[in-house]
């Protein structure tokens, strides 16, 4: 068998886990005497897994990136790594969102070690797919927050959890910083300021909106690495196709992999456009067919139809907390897109834009519902076109 026949038969193989596995977890009640040891135990063994994760990755990306070199990767050493310290927490995400991304990496180890996969590109779907289970296990923890809202103790646990998973993924938020001049961290920094000072409060609508902008801001992070332009792996692909295709390869690779933390919200929104994105970013495709411009367009029309689709919910529940929380939703995805709105209708249309879509939030909150039809009316009538402009 050619190493080209089987390197796209391990990726076909990659592409065909799309099955989606869950897994029921039941909790027994212990007795009342050994409560505080075993709270005592669960602290420590929690404190040790946090620990852990970061650790662990760290050491499994490190070998990994060997083969970036032209050393000698040992796989057995990773797949150990990852089956004894990271596989439970992957398929714990796996199963509360439908996911298949512990298949997707078992698969991309066991090609890269029977080499049927080039090794940087596997070390490439580890890493990002990976980032895309610390991601989620964010958006765990913030509903583990919700749902123990009021036992302060057990909130600020989870959250330093959270905190613990976003210092891993930080590092690819500062790479997009540098890259496009934007101030992520920082806004990250003030979601979770804004979190803790809800948590303080006892102010959940607050927790919320802060949450949002965390979750939202991580989004956009993943969005400027795949199909902004002009830093996306989308553009790099394609600028590396004609010249190193192995290399184009790889960064194809990345922008699959990193599409995948993105992809739950475009299907559910804007399936046609996610198709569009997973097709071209898809092991499988050819990198010379890879279309920036176009990988670019179909993201922003699928950011600005889930702009439409938040804004629809907010309108159906008017005068409700999640009305506020949908509507700085809205928000949030026009700024994902932000630079390209501005390349569409200009600086002073999407200048506007934004402040009416903050305006739309504070009437929200103040919950007056003759003007915040009219403004949503506006919003959507404004992101519509940009869907329109950018086809």
């Amino acid at each position: 068998m050619s190493m080209k026949f089987k390197l796209l038969a391990a990726m076909a193989a990659l592409s065909l886990v799309l099955g989606a596995c869950g897994k029921a977890e039941e909790t027994a009640s212990k007795p009342k005497v050994e409560n505080k040891e075993k709270v005592s135990e669960k602290k420590e063994a929690e404190e040790k897994e946090k620990v852990e994760y970061s650790v662990v990755f760290t050491e499994a990306v490190t070998e990994l990136e060997k083969a970036k070199e032209g050393k000698e990767v040992d796989f057995d050493k990773v797949t150990d790594l990852y089956n004894k310290n990271l596989k439970e927490l992957v398929k714990q995400r796996d199963a509360e969102f439908e996911d298949t991304i512990d298949e997707k990496i078992t698969t991309a180890l066991t090609a890269g070690k029977d080499g049927s996969m080039d090794k940087v590109v596997v070390k490439q779907l580890f890493d990002k797919l990976m980032q895309k289970v610390f991601y989620t296990s964010i958006k765990h923890d913030f509903t583990e927050v919700t749902e123990k809202w009021g036992k302060t103790e057990e909130v600020n646990e989870e959250l330093e959890e959270a905190k613990g998973y976003y210092a891993i993924l930080k590092t690819t938020v500062e790479k997009r910083d540098a890259a496009y001049g934007t101030t992520l961290v920082s806004v990250i920094d003030g979601g979770f300021s804004e979190i803790e000072t809800a948590v303080k409060n006892n102010d959940l609508l607050s927790f919320n909106l802060g949450k949002q902008v965390v979750d939202k801001t991580l989004m956009k992070t993943f969005y400027l690495a795949t199909g902004a332009l002009p830093n996306g792996y989308a553009t790099k692909t394609a600028a590396e196709a004609g010249k190193d295709a192995a290399l184009a390869k790889v960064e194809q690779a990345e922008g699959w992999a990193f599409f995948q933390s993105l992809s739950s919200y475009m299907n559910k929104n804007a399936p046609e456009e996610a198709a569009l994105i997973e097709k071209q970013f898809n092991l499988e495709s050819d990198v010379k067919a890879i279309d920036p411009a176009g990988v670019n367009k179909a993201f922003v029309r699928g950011f600005a139809k889930t702009a439409i689709s938040e804004y629809g919910e907010s309108k159906e529940l008017f005068g409700e907390d999640k009305a506020v929380i949908t509507g700085l939703e809205g928000a949030l995805f026009i700024d994902i897109i932000g630079e390209d709105i501005k390349t569409l209708l200009g600086e002073n249309a999407y200048k506007t834009l934004t402040e009416k879509a903050q305006k739309y939030v504070e009437t929200a909150k103040a919950k007056d519902k003759a003007a915040g039809e009219a403004q949503l009316n506006e919003l959507i009538s404004t992101l519509n076109t940009i869907v329109e402009k950018a086809k």
